[in-house]
C-alpha cells in the first residue's frame, strides 16, 4: 500500500487565475500526483503525491518550466 505524503509549498509569483492554472496544469500531469490546490491569497500550492514516485525536485523543476519558483 503507497502512503500519500502531502506538503505546503510556498510560491511568491502566484498573483492571478491564470497562475492557477498554469501550477495546476504543470504539476497535475506528474506522475504520483493525487491532488494539487493552488490558492491565490495564501500564495501556496498545497500538493498531495506519491514520494516513491515523485521527489520534490521533480515538482520544483515542474514548477520552475511553469515559470514559478518555490520559496525557500
Amino acid at each position: 500500500m503507497t502512503i500519500m505524503q502531502e506538503t505546503v509549498l510556498s510560491v511568491p509569483d502566484i498573483s492571478c487565475q491564470h497562475c492557477v492554472q498554469a501550477i495546476n496544469e504543470a504539476l497535475g500531469k506528474l506522475a504520483g500526483v493525487e491532488k494539487v490546490v493552488t490558492d491565490i491569497p495564501s500564495k501556496t500550492v498545497q500538493l498531495r503525491y506519491d514520494p516513491n514516485q515523485l521527489s520534490m525536485q521533480q515538482v520544483e523543476v515542474a514548477l520552475e518550466d511553469a515559470g514559478y519558483t518555490v520559496a525557500k
